[in-house]
Formats: C-alpha cells, sequence, structure tokens
C-alpha cells in the first residue's frame, strides 16, 4: 500500500518524507486556506519535496472553468496530479486530462457506482472517503470493498486513494481489502509507529543496558 499523507504543511511532509515511506501528497482548497500560504506557492514547494504525486484541486465547477485551472496547475510540476470532483463536468475533464497524459485524482466520492464511472473516465486515482461516510450512517469498509470487487472484475488501472482517514483501524483495514493507496493526517501516519508494547520493550531494554555500565 502506497502512504500520501493529506496536509498543505511543508515542514510536516518534509519531515515525513526524510523516513522514505511517503509516496505522495494531498491537497485540497480547506488545506491550503489553513496553511495561510499562497496556493501556488506552497504546491510548488510540496511538488519540491516529494517525488510522488501531488493532488493540486481546482476549484471551478464547469468543464471549461476546470480545464483553464488544470492547465496553469500542471505547469507547476510533472508530479503534479489535478484533483476534480465526481460530477459530470469533473469526469469530463478527467477524461480530457488523462487522454493527455495527465494524472487526475477524482474525489468526493461515496458510492461504488460513482466509482465505477470514475473508472471508465480513465481516473489514476479514485478518492473514497471513508470517514465522511462512516460519520453519516454508512459503512465507508464496505465502499472500499466493493470497489476493489468491481475494479477486479473488470481490470481497471484506476487507483483506490482511501481518503478522509481518520485512525489506524481505518488504514488497516483499507489494506486488509486491498486499497492501493491511503490518504491520511500527518498525525494518523504518526500514529502507525506506536504500540505500549513497543514502548515498554524500549524502555525495559534501556533499562538493562544501563545495568551493565557499558557504551556502544
Amino acid at each position: 500500500m502506497k502512504f500520501f499523507v493529506d496536509t498543505a504543511d511543508t515542514r510536516e511532509i518534509a519531515e515525513l518524507a526524510e523516513t522514505g515511506l511517503l509516496d505522495g501528497v494531498t491537497t485540497n482548497p480547506s488545506l491550503i486556506h489553513k496553511s495561510g500560504r499562497d496556493f501556488m506557492e506552497v504546491t510548488r514547494e510540496i511538488c519540491a519535496l516529494v517525488d510522488g504525486p501531488v493532488s493540486a484541486e481546482v476549484v471551478a465547477l464547469d468543464h471549461e472553468g476546470m480545464m483553464r485551472e488544470a492547465e496553469v496547475l500542471r505547469k507547476i510540476a510533472d508530479n503534479v496530479c489535478i484533483k476534480v470532483p465526481l460530477t459530470i463536468d469533473g469526469l469530463k475533464t478527467c477524461r480530457k486530462l488523462t487522454g493527455d497524459g495527465t494524472m487526475v485524482n477524482v474525489t468526493l466520492c461515496f458510492s461504488a457506482n460513482q466509482a465505477l464511472l470514475a473508472a471508465k473516465a480513465g481516473a489514476t486515482y479514485i478518492s473514497p472517503f471513508v470517514g465522511r461516510h462512516d460519520d453519516n450512517g454508512f459503512d465507508g469498509m464496505e465502499l472500499i470493498s466493493d470497489i476493489r470487487l468491481i475494479y477486479d472484475n473488470y481490470a481497471f488501472a484506476t487507483q483506490i486513494l482511501a481518503a478522509s482517514i481518520r485512525h489506524p483501524i481505518h488504514v488497516l483495514e483499507s489494506a486488509k481489502i486491498g486499497a492501493d493507496v491511503a490518504t491520511m493526517p500527518p498525525a494518523v501516519i504518526r500514529s502507525l509507529f506506536r504500540h505500549v508494547l513497543t514502548d515498554k520493550g524500549i524502555e525495559a531494554f534501556l533499562a538493562d543496558w544501563a545495568k551493565t555500565g557499558q557504551s556502544i
């Protein structure tokens, strides 16, 4: 499974990239707003920090407007992935962009039928929102499972990018089902490293080592 971080905080991205475990970045208008920085500037900086895809979202709602914005965004760097909403105009834009060789992340997916349409439109990534789906009384993991089954049935190349990940169990279940990517806030990625028994084991080893009076 690939790990993307869902943030526009370049400090966080740089620190996680140093682990060698970060495969890409997803952003959206809300995350850019939270950063308090210029959209183009922060996107350009993020693209320089990672080799993998960086999702940059259009804000226009019509096909022509999306294409105009995509033209600007994909000039930022070769690893820019244009993010479009799962609407008729969004999928029309997806088809056009992927036909030109541009990576496209279709976002705000909440049903397997929507994911099927995105795959038929040639999406590079489909982003089902697991946590937000759960919040509204649905089963986010069932959505991931349904999409995986459909994509495997027809050998679609579109990658399942599990989004709106809230906690490590979402990551675990998505990986077991076979999601290709999980995009997570920095705090969730860091939580994957932690386990109380690991911490206790380190404490015990260090205590025993101190008793030896040795050094390396």
